[in-house]
């Protein structure tokens, strides 16, 4: 179902799939695509058939058609605005996003203190693209609530060797590994499993995760 969020400055769409319960979860898109691409798509509607209520959406730029994201100050109004109408309709908020949209909503947990009952990064963006040093993380450490860190033994931007460490220091962290995974979590063509098999598992994992946690 389509809904209308309103930020200061205007509105973007959002997308729930699921019924409404006790706990939600706002997935947020990464930098490339918006929030009707494949793979958003098939997490969304994954995790909805797991029993999660979920509300996706995009940011201004996704939503005005545009490529390139916004700074940060404009993602992170979106994102808030995003994150309380969810919060109107649920006791409990998981933050999770895609990439980007996990980076962004960690500063409007961690920097800006937005109430999340949880935490989930698929492929959290540690490393820049094209660029060899880490961003900052300190603010993952003011989170105290649980994070979850999905990272893919191929994901440049997601090295597991620099996320395993952040997932151990941070104060209730969980890190899982996806044998094979790039950013997106493709596999190789050799691999065990599909791409669709190790998203549905990345997915399963999720759900089962909150669960317990919620």
């Amino acid at each position: 179902m389509k809904k209308t969020i309103a930020y200061d400055g205007g509105t973007v769409t959002g997308i729930t799939a699921g019924e409404p319960g006790d706990v939600g979860v706002l997935l947020a898109h990464g930098a490339g695509a918006g929030q009707d691409h494949r793979w958003m798509v098939a997490a969304r509607e994954g995790l909805a058939s797991r029993g999660l209520f979920v509300m996706s959406f995009n940011y201004r730029y996704a939503e005005a058609g545009k490529r390139a994201p916004d700074r940060l100050p404009m993602l992170l109004t979106v994102h808030r605005a995003a994150a309380d109408a969810l919060a109107e309709e649920c006791d409990s908020v998981v933050i999770a996003g895609k990439s980007m949209g996990g980076r962004v909503g960690s500063h409007l947990v961690g920097d800006e203190g937005w109430p999340a009952a949880a935490m989930v990064y698929f492929g959290y963006p540690l490393v820049p693209i094209g660029k060899g040093d880490p961003r900052p993380t300190d603010h993952l450490d003011a989170i105290e609530v649980p994070q979850l860190f999905f990272a893919g033994t191929r994901d440049r931007l997601s090295p597991p060797e620099l996320i395993g460490p952040i997932a151990e220091r941070v104060p209730d962290g969980t890190f899982v590994v996806v044998d094979d995974g790039d950013h997106s979590f493709k596999m190789l063509k050799r691999s065990p499993r599909t791409t669709e098999e190790a998203l549905g598992a990345v997915i399963g994992s999720t759900a089962d995760w909150v669960d317990a946690r919620l």
